[in-house]
């Protein structure tokens, strides 16, 4: 659903006259593990989404590779792809779906009807929670039968970012009357603590290296001003707080592979530069950046960020509004660009693993 500003967005680069991004130089990279997706939400209602595979060893990208396989389409907004043992579950966010396929041959295993599931958490006993837009529910799935075996009822609406830290697992509320946390026991999928955040519609929750939780928290759409929250999960106390200045709206988190520098997306849909581009921070500091560690251009604004866990390098998704075929950039550690390529509409998560 891109955060549901895919119409919003669409119509501004419209009316921008250029959406598009200068391609600098393809240079080799360096050789990795493991395989990278990128996840393709396509443009709002048009039924338009696609998976697409990265060889970093060859540099070279594959169209949908969910219809090579399959020969079907993968639907409408597609939200987010995450590993369950041998299957990797897709949230179709708009179509109400979730594919299971398989790791190797990427053959569908089947579906399961879920109202506008957002993402995917694997936890204990084979199961999974999946946050769901527009209802109150996180829903326990068996992903091996593809039947819900659970609903958690939560005291705030849009279910969105979770994070599973020992036996817990911590839920954002994208709700603009929400400013807590929600922690469920895996052991008895029930809500065991709320905790208190700074900042209104929690939408994204990460672990550092030390095990203390960042929570990102806003919507500037309809007037809550973003926050970054760091608490202590084992006495829920706040250690530090960040308040955005009006007007910014920093999105999809990330943490390197040390998880010592976090990583976020800042947007402006308008066309300017200012405040747009990627931001990063050490886990240390004790002020929000104010320089973008990687400057979005005027008419460019980026809707994907992930950082691959054996190189360390970041991938950046460029949606060009949603209205023609995506790019990834693809940066080293130091912010080199390395490579990039077109990928299907709307790049907006990177899928990193076996």
């Amino acid at each position: 659903m891109g955060r549901q500003l895919h119409q919003i967005v669409s119509l501004l680069c419209l009316l921008l006259t250029a959406c598009v991004k200068d391609r600098p130089s393809v240079s080799t990279l360096a050789k990795s593990n493991g395989k990278t997706f990128v996840v393709c939400e396509g443009s709002y209602g048009n039924g338009n989404a696609s998976l697409w595979s990265y060889d970093a060893v060859t540099n070279n990208s594959n169209g949908d590779v969910f219809v090579s396989a399959n020969n079907l389409p993968l639907g409408d907004v597609f939200q987010s792809m995450t590993r369950s043992g041998s299957s990797y579950l897709l949230c179709i966010n708009n179509s109400d779906k979730i594919y299971a396929i398989d790791t190797g041959s990427l053959l569908t295993r089947g579906s399961i009807r879920i109202s506008k599931p957002r993402y995917t958490l694997p936890t204990k006993n084979n199961t999974a929670f999946v946050s769901t837009l527009y209802s109150n529910k996180i829903e326990v799935i068996d992903p091996s039968t593809l039947t819900i075996t659970k609903s958690i009822s939560l005291p705030f609406q849009n279910p969105e970012g979770m994070c599973r830290l020992g036996s817990k697992v911590y839920v954002c509320a994208w709700d603009t009357v929400c400013n807590k946390l929600i922690e469920i026991d895996e052991n008895t999928n029930e809500i065991s603590r709320i905790i208190a955040i700074s900042g209104y519609a929690p939408h994204a929750v990460l672990a550092d290296n030390v095990g203390m939780l960042w929570i990102l928290s806003g919507n500037v759409t309809k007037g809550k001003q973003a926050a970054l929250t760091r608490i202590d999960p084992s006495t829920g106390a706040t250690l530090k707080s960040f308040k955005f200045t009006a007007g910014k709206d920093p999105i999809k988190p990330v943490f390197n592979p040390a998880r010592d520098t976090l990583y976020f997306i800042q947007v402006k849909y308008d066309g300017t530069a200012n405040d747009n581009g990627i931001y990063r921070m050490s886990i240390n500091d004790t002020t929000l950046p104010t320089t973008p560690f990687i400057q979005a251009t005027t008419y460019q604004y980026f809707w994907a960020l992930g950082i691959q866990p054996s190189t360390g390098n970041i991938f950046v998704g460029d949606p060009k509004g949603f209205v023609q075929k995506g790019t990834i950039t693809v940066y080293r550690p130091d912010g080199a660009t390395i490579n990039t390529f077109d990928v299907g509409i709307g790049p907006g998560q990177f899928y990193f693993g076996n």
